[in-house]
């Protein structure tokens, strides 16, 4: 009985080891996986997720700033409004198209863990930071979509901070981990937005 629960198990972990081999083979078929993933051996570069912290805590003193002093009521527009809204969902929709694409990858996606795979295809294309940016526009939109103009310089304020505290130590460290590929990469992809030619 031991020799054969032995042999199960082999059995049992050779099954999955195959299983995760065809998962990335599929993949690699699909796009998914075009750059290899580099080992978590490097330091991150951050060690508190300084972004998340920031546009929260951003968007949380923007509101309650508004109750306190909220914006004159000829500022309350139903254009503006609309506008606002459209605003906040296209920052979600970029929100939530940059953590799939990364996740899709088996990329990491949280900020103060080390990069482990470079990922220039889909909205990284147009933007080397999209989860940044549709954070941002989450906030400007809500400014708009609720009359509240201490949203604005929220947005304004939480995209600097972030760009100190965190875009440009990650920046750093995507060169030190992925040398030529980020060079060539910057050199294409906006760090906010933007596209240019190869050639």
């Amino acid at each position: 009985m031991p020799c054969r629960a032995a042999g199960d198990w082999q059995r049992s972990r050779d099954g999955g080891r195959e299983s995760r081999v065809e998962k990335s083979r599929v993949a690699r078929r699909l796009g998914f996986l075009h750059t290899p993933a580099v080992p978590q051996t490097a330091p991150p570069p951050n060690r508190i997720p300084w972004p998340p912290l920031i546009f929260i805590g951003a968007g949380a003193v923007a509101f309650a700033l508004g109750r306190v002093a909220p914006a004159p009521e000829w500022l309350d527009i139903d254009v503006v409004e609309a506008l606002g809204w459209g605003v906040m969902v296209l920052g979600l929709g970029l929100d939530v198209t940059a953590v799939v694409t990364l996740m899709l990858h088996e990329a990491n996606v949280l900020p103060n863990r080390p990069a482990t795979r470079l990922v220039t295809t889909g909205v990284y294309a147009w933007s080397r930071n999209p989860i940044y940016l549709g954070n941002a526009l989450l906030l400007t939109g809500a400014g708009l979509a609720f009359c509240n103009m201490w949203f604005l310089l929220a947005a304004a304020i939480a995209v600097f901070a972030t760009l100190r505290l965190a875009v440009l130590r990650e920046e750093r460290h995507l060169a030190a981990r992925f040398g030529a590929a980020w060079e060539d990469y910057r050199s294409r992809t906006g760090r906010w937005f933007g596209r240019w030619s190869e050639d």
